[in-house]
């Protein structure tokens, strides 16, 4: 993702709200969906990606969301 004339904490906080209400609405719950803060990483050219799309892909096992990484739909993206 490129900032252009937004800061990181807007898109952040911007992108945390669409997706609680999404999800929210889509199985019938209410409440916050996200911790609050993050933690940013810049990846700069060059960088190795692969490293860190592993560990945000085993995110949900990690949380106990899926039992084995294979649960996850989005496990064997193609840039892994």
């Amino acid at each position: 993702m490129q900032l252009h004339e937004s800061d990181l904490g807007n898109v952040i906080g911007a992108t945390k709200a669409r997706s609680t209400q999404a999800v929210n609405k889509m199985i019938g719950r209410r409440g916050p969906l996200w911790q609050t803060g993050y933690h940013d990483r810049a990846i700069r050219d060059g960088e190795d990606l692969l490293p860190f799309a592993r560990y945000i892909v085993a995110n949900p096992l990690r949380a106990g969301l899926v039992e084995k990484i294979g649960d996850y739909p989005l496990w064997d993206a193609c840039w892994l």
